[in-house]
C-alpha cells in the first residue's frame, strides 16, 4: 500500500534532521555547531475516504487532507 494521494499524487518528501550544539552568537555564545545530520521523511496526511463519483457509485480512496479540505473530493 503506497503512501500516495490518489487525487493529486502527493507522496513522501525527504529532508534532514539537523542536531545543533552550543549557544547562538546573539545570546553571547560562540555560535551553533552542527553535530549530526540524519535523513528523514515527510509523509502526506492521508485519509481513507468513501468517495462518491457523479454516477452514484461509491469507492474507497486514500486521499490527502488538503484535497478533502479544498473540495476536490465529495464524500459519500
Amino acid at each position: 500500500m503506497s503512501r500516495v494521494c490518489e487525487i493529486c499524487g502527493k507522496g513522501p518528501a525527504t529532508g534532514n534532521v539537523i542536531v545543533r550544539k552550543g549557544s547562538p552568537k546573539y545570546k553571547g555564545g560562540i555560535g551553533l555547531h552542527t553535530t549530526g545530520i540524519t535523513k528523514r521523511r515527510f509523509l502526506p496526511n492521508l485519509r481513507s475516504v468513501r468517495v462518491a463519483d457523479g454516477k452514484g457509485n461509491v469507492k474507497r480512496m486514500r486521499v490527502c487532507a488538503a484535497c478533502i479540505r479544498s473540495g476536490k473530493v465529495t464524500k459519500a
